[in-house]
């Protein structure tokens, strides 16, 4: 039996990344690698400088909150040692243009309070805003990144935004105050509701005529 391109891949990984490669799947057609926050900077090194693989472009990065998914996965992550919060990951994506390879990357931060990861932005360049955005929304702080500031929220803002326990309406309200001459911050001023959306439809749909 021939071995398939993502076989040979992923024998290349388990051979070179060994005990740093906490595990490996097959999903949508690429193959998912699960590294510790710890070794994440020097599996990001060997992914680019190691002939088999050559992994010289990040294509992206994101964060993923799995709070909604019971603080785990598939995966079963928080079962590995030495691992101590599962609600949040990191996500590089990978491009090998000479080997014609991508491959997905998944860091779990230690902490679910901190979230800590290592940056990657002496590996690939391209990273520094994708980490800026990540800790922006997620509040996943990349420890040794040069200028980790907010990139989309107020430089006010107050929490991370996709955490998923931030209000819709918001903490604070922003207006212009005239006697002050200038832009000041105040508590919300929009009373909670529920917003249930009004479906239209016309009459007879759904009866199949």
């Amino acid at each position: 039996m021939s071995i398939t391109h993502l076989e040979q891949l992923s024998s290349s990984l388990q051979n070179i990344l060994e005990s740093k490669l906490v595990s490996i799947d097959e999903q949508f057609g690429e193959l998912t690698a699960v590294v510790r926050p710890e070794d994440m900077l020097s599996v990001s090194e060997l992914l680019r400088d190691r002939v088999e693989l050559n992994f010289d472009t990040l294509i992206d990065l994101c964060g993923i909150d799995y709070i909604a998914y019971g603080r785990s996965d598939s995966l079963e992550i928080n079962e590995k040692p030495g691992q101590n919060g599962t609600r949040f990951a990191v996500i590089y994506h990978l491009l090998s243009v000479e080997n014609n390879n991508r491959l997905r990357v998944k860091v779990f931060a230690g902490d679910d309070v901190f979230p800590v990861v290592d940056s990657v932005i002496g590996t690939w360049p391209a990273v520094n805003w994708f980490e800026r955005e990540a800790f922006d929304l997620f509040g996943i702080v990349f420890t040794g990144h040069p200028d980790l500031r907010r990139i989309l929220t107020d430089y006010g803002f107050i929490g991370n935004p996709f955490r998923k326990d931030f209000p819709i309406t918001g903490n604070v309200e922003m207006r212009y105050d005239a006697e002050q001459k200038r832009v000041i911050y105040q508590p919300v001023s929009i009373e909670p509701r529920e917003i249930t959306p009004h479906v239209i439809r016309e009459t007879g749909y759904g009866d199949g005529g």
